[in-house]
């Protein structure tokens, strides 16, 4: 009789065994279905506007010299990677923006993301970091402006609106985002396309 009671003992033990080993190390997914950690580089490109404050700002930015705002139409390149970590993700990127019009030359800088996936390819976000700006308007001698910038955005890819199927779990995502310069002195929409490796 204990012989028989300790082979039940051991074939239930081995049965429970993978059950246990499930339980003790759940497999993490994205809502995509995909690994939910990993390492997502990226490229974007937008396009948009931003324009400034009529008050000179922490930074040191003065009033524009025929105007009370400065202002301009940008084309940003970008190049950052984004960590899954299941349903959330934190990230970093650094921007290049020129002016194509208006009183905006040249901007650059560095920021932090992090923020949560959502459906397909779709990607809700906030953003941290520092910029750097020169004014065209203000002649060649001009200084780069310097502070903190905040963000909110989006990413949605073709599943997302869709299209189905066209770029599978990466790929090309359009982009959406609002910041500001400081402490609220800009307002700075931009839009544009977003390819993840």
């Amino acid at each position: 009789m204990r012989t028989l009671f300790a082979a039940a003992v051991a074939v239930a033990a081995l049965t429970a065994a993978p059950a246990f080993a499930q339980d003790a190390a759940p497999v993490v997914e994205a809502p995509d279905g995909t690994s939910g950690i990993g390492f997502e580089p990226y490229v974007a490109v937008l396009g948009g506007w931003e324009q400034f404050d009529s008050e000179v700002t922490d930074a040191g930015i003065p009033l524009a010299p025929r105007t009370n705002k400065l202002n301009g139409s940008l084309v940003e390149g970008i190049v950052g990677f984004n960590v899954p970590l299941g349903p959330v993700f934190v990230g970093a990127e650094g921007s290049v923006s020129k002016g194509i019009s208006g009183d905006i030359d040249w901007q650059y800088g560095a920021a932090g993301r992090f923020g949560v996936r959502a459906g397909d390819s779709g990607l809700l976000y906030g953003k941290v970091g520092y910029q750097w700006t020169n004014f065209a308007v203000l002649g060649n001698d001009s200084r780069d402006y310097h502070e903190m910038t905040y963000g909110l955005g989006f990413e949605v890819g073709p599943k997302d609106i869709g299209l189905g199927g066209i770029t599978g779990n990466s790929g090309v995502r359009l982009r959406g985002e609002v910041s500001t310069f400081g402490s609220a002195h800009s307002f700075r929409p931009m839009l544009g396309l977003t390819t993840h490796f």
